[in-house]
Order: C-alpha cells, then structure tokens, then sequence
C-alpha cells in the first residue's frame, strides 16, 4: 500500500471521521481485507451492525437492488455501512446508477467499494472516490509486518530470529502468516512475553538450518550433499512445493546470472549488494526469503560460478518448471534432488564437499 494511502485510512480510523465513498483497490487481497475490516470495525458499533451492514457482490445485483442498498437510511445509528466487493463486476445499468449516486453520495452512509486482485484501473471510480491502494508486500517489507501484527494485533512481542524463521518458513503469503501468528500466540500465552524461535519450531514445523532459504544457501554454494539432505525437510513444510522451491532457485539463479554479469562489466563486489536491492525494488521477484539474506548470498556466489555453470543451471531449471507443470510427477523430492544435482555439478576446485 503507498504511505499516502496507509495515511488516510489511519487517518480516518482514528478521527472516526470517513469520506462518503472508498474504492479499495491493488493486488494484495489480504491487505484489502484488512482495511475492510479496519473500516467497518470504526464506523460501526458493536451492537448496531447486524441493522447497519450489508456485504455484497457487485455482479449479483441489478439497479433496483442497489437503489434500495443506497437509498436505506440507518436503523439507531450514526450511518450504515454498505461492502460493495468486486464492484468492477457491476453490470451497465447498476455502474449508472452507482456513478450517478456518488456525485452526491449520502451523509449517513459509507460506501466501501473493492476490486479483484488483477482488474483494470477505473478512473472513473478512482476520481469520485477515496481511492486505497494495496500493492503486494516486497521481500524488505514482510519482517516489518510480521513485527507490527504481532504486537498491534495480537499483542505480543517476537523476536528478530524467530521473524526471519517464520518468514523462512511460510514466505510471503499474509492470510497464511497470519494465521501462523495466531496459532503462535496462543502457544506461547501466560509461559513467554515473546514468540521466539523454538515456538516457531513446535508450531510451524521447522528449524533454523532446514529452510527454503538453507536450501537456497547450500545450492548457491554448490554444496550438493547438503543441498540433497534438504530436499525432504523443506518438500514437508507447510505450503512449500516443488513448483515453490523452482521459482526460489529460478529467481536465485537468474539473479546470481545478472551479478556474475555486471562483475564482469567493473562493477565493484561492494557495490553489488545495492545493485541487487535496486533490482528487487524495480521487479519485486519471488526471492522466497527476506532480501537481506538472498542479496547477502547472491554477491558471495557471483563471483563463484562462471557463465556456462549459470547457463546450465537456467536450462537445467526450465526443464523442471515444463516437467512439474506440463506433466504427472511420480515423485516431487526425485525431480527437485535431479535438479539439485544438475545445479551444484561442478569440478573438483568449486564444488563443496
């Protein structure tokens, strides 16, 4: 979400005061529905929203249903509330009557409008509205989330290393970090004030040395029989697949590619690691850990593999995604230990022991 965005929705939370019409929009669906709620839990009581709060999709109504949404006044309250979701999906009749009424929406109703992830920008919507905009979280950001729900929505401290477990563990999806969270406090309730590490373990399932991003490690530095040791541990975390873990070695390797690339144009290993946080802020890429780890990695085995190891190791990959997702895999652990094997081939000199 852009700061000015984040701004006036907590703006708005926490003088009660709310602009007539919000139009929720980005590709961060969890995010989106965060708001939602944010925004109905400060514009209604309690006890009155059962009178005052109507949720409903946009393509299950004509133009008479949403005049009557619209033109109801509140029952013993301030103002109703009405969730419009996926309203790009209104038919032509009903966006008539729904742009016809924000030229002057009601002073006792909040009208609170979302659009599906992957939609087209409506100008339109966005010029008579209060636009929210929520973009996917970038790899730099997720630890700061996962810092701030804690403490702000469930009223718990964690600590840095059992931060970048979690993240390590579960990646970037926030309905599932969430939900870890949860699970995470409950465990950890009236024995700890912080989530720490080895509640990570007991309740996530996994330890530090045993991550997506331990896999990545022992790949970037060729170490193939720490590399195949991974494989089961990391295929048994919750979410992790081999398309999952395909992606992270792509975008691994692709980025180890660029580096080796710009080494070998001057450019200086010191000034790599900026070089690589610039590119993730411009492409957002899947890293499947936190950038500071995956750039950390990413200047050490620059300078280690040449440019036909690199070359193999894309091809090598490529055919993994085709054969996982084209065909019926016997076994997702044989596929990804063949390609893990194909990625760390090396000579004597650069392979790890």
């Amino acid at each position: 979400m852009s700061a000015s965005s984040l701004k006036t929705l907590r703006d708005a939370i926490k003088r009660r005061s709310f602009d007539g019409a919000y139009f929720i929009t980005g590709e961060d669906d969890y995010q989106k529905d965060d708001a939602v709620r944010q925004l109905v839990e400060a514009a209604l009581e309690p006890g009155s929203r059962d009178f005052n709060l109507d949720t409903r999709r946009a393509s299950e109504l004509d133009p008479e249903a949403l005049g009557v949404l619209l033109s109801t006044p509140p029952m013993m309250a301030e103002r109703r509330v009405i969730v419009l979701r996926d309203v790009n999906a209104l038919k032509k009749d009903a966006r008539k009557g729904l742009d016809q009424y924000l030229k002057s929406p009601a002073p006792d109703l909040l009208l609170i409008m979302t659009a599906a992830a992957g939609t087209k920008a409506d100008a339109a919507l966005s010029a008579s509205t209060t636009t929210l905009e929520f973009d996917l979280l970038t790899g730099d950001r997720i630890p700061r989330w996962i810092a701030h729900h804690a403490t702000s929505g469930l009223g718990i401290r964690i600590s840095e290393p059992a931060v970048e477990l979690l993240q390590a563990a579960v990646g970037s999806d926030l309905y599932q970090l969430a939900g870890e969270l949860d699970k995470l406090a409950s465990y950890v309730q009236g024995r700890d004030e912080e989530i720490g590490e080895d509640a990570v373990a007991a309740i996530v399932g996994v330890r530090r040395g045993e991550t997506q991003a331990d896999l990545l490690d022992a790949v970037a530095d060729r170490n193939v029989s720490r590399a195949l040791e991974l494989v089961s541990h990391v295929l048994a975390q919750p979410k992790t697949t081999a398309v999952s873990v395909v992606m992270a070695l792509s975008t691994q390797m692709l980025a180890i590619s660029w580096g080796r690339a710009r080494l070998d144009e001057g450019l200086s290993r010191a000034r790599l690691a900026q070089e690589y946080f610039n590119l993730l802020k411009e492409t957002g890429a899947f890293t499947g850990r936190s950038w500071g780890s995956a750039t950390a990695v990413w200047v050490r085995a620059a300078e280690r593999w040449n440019r036909e190891a690199l070359d193999r190791a894309l091809d090598s990959l490529l055919e993994a995604d085709v054969a996982l997702k084209e065909s019926k895999v016997s076994s997702e652990e044989q596929l990804l230990a063949t390609v893990v094997l194909s990625l760390c081939a090396a000579d004597e000199r650069n392979a790890a022991a």
